[in-house]
């Protein structure tokens, strides 16, 4: 069997069985949650160090609270003292968001981004319908657009000849971070989509259903499947990105694109260690994402990866 021919059955067989739409709930690779759910001995450190942290923060708020109102006995008093500990303790709570309490642009954003989130890709929809074909033009400005069951959607990394059947791990919010992708780093998606960086694989990872497990995957480590609010500890940094920028999501995504095909690539990675490399590239976010001092996606260290190769975007 020619290499041709077995890289075509990994990724297009079984395809056309009739695989139920969903919304965000299931990734189309493979289970790459494995090794976050199993009760290792990290897990249970992590567990450890979770509660711990939310018992200092507890801690914290009642020594600040405290100060406050020492602060503000001695600033009755026109002290110098006074007001300077009220200034140190505005400046100390100004880089931190509290997980008990979140500003109204903050509530809607995040309510917005959760309601697209629940949005199923339907085939039967006219304006998803219009959103795909969006995607072929952007993505080949220079060919006619398919019909919407057609051989030619694998060219871009769809599974099978009806795009609508790989957005079932995703939903329509993959489709519509493809998109963005496309419009706002032109250059870096048209470099993943024809796979120009770098030696690779005979054996690819199909771009598109690539996109919709990085979507699934975000959604997991920012722990926005559920409607309380996020508690781990890359959710909450999320939130401070996300009142800075309302696209935050969209932004984070295409990042972690790029970022993923870098793991590709250094890792020599084939069509089986997609799960793998994914892992790894959500180990990398999580990392990124844990510093205090960060305030927008732009101000994260691999979103560097995404200004090579596109025009600098004005937030």
């Amino acid at each position: 069997m020619s290499i041709q021919n077995l890289r075509r059955r990994v990724f297009h067989d079984d395809i056309d069985r009739g695989r139920s739409d969903d919304s965000i709930n299931e990734p189309l690779l493979g289970d790459f949650t494995v090794g976050y759910s199993d009760r290792s001995q990290h897990d249970i450190w992590k567990d450890k160090k979770t509660e711990t942290l939310h018992w200092s923060f507890i801690f914290n708020q009642l020594i600040a609270q405290w100060a406050h109102w020492l602060g503000s006995i001695i600033v009755g008093s026109g002290s110098r003292l006074g007001r300077m500990l009220s200034v140190a303790f505005q400046n100390g709570q100004s880089n931190k968001i509290s997980p008990s309490y979140l500003s109204p642009i903050l509530k809607e954003r995040l309510r917005t981004l959760r309601q697209r989130m629940e949005i199923s890709y339907d085939g039967n929809r006219l304006d998803h319908q219009n959103a795909l074909i969006e995607l072929w033009k952007l993505a080949y400005p220079d060919r006619i657009v398919p019909p919407l069951r057609s051989e030619l959607w694998k060219d871009m990394g769809w599974q099978g000849c009806d795009p609508s059947t790989d957005f079932r791990g995703g939903g329509f919010i993959s489709l519509e971070n493809l998109i963005f992708f496309a419009k706002n780093y032109p250059e870096s998606f048209q470099g993943l989509l024809l796979k120009q960086d770098g030696n690779r694989s005979d054996w690819e990872y199909p771009f598109a259903v690539a996109g919709v497990n990085i979507s699934f995957m975000l959604t997991q480590m920012l722990d926005l499947q559920s409607d309380k609010q996020p508690s781990s500890s890359a959710g909450c940094h999320f939130l401070k990105l996300l009142e800075h920028d309302q696209m935050a999501f969209d932004n984070l995504y295409c990042m972690a694109f790029k970022m993923m095909d870098t793991q590709w690539l250094s890792k020599n990675a084939t069509y089986m260690e997609f799960n793998d490399v994914l892992k790894s590239t959500r180990t990398q976010l999580e990392s990124e994402l844990s510093s205090d001092n960060l305030s927008c996606v732009k101000n994260m260290p691999s979103y560097n990866m995404l200004k090579q190769n596109s025009l600098e975007l004005q937030w």
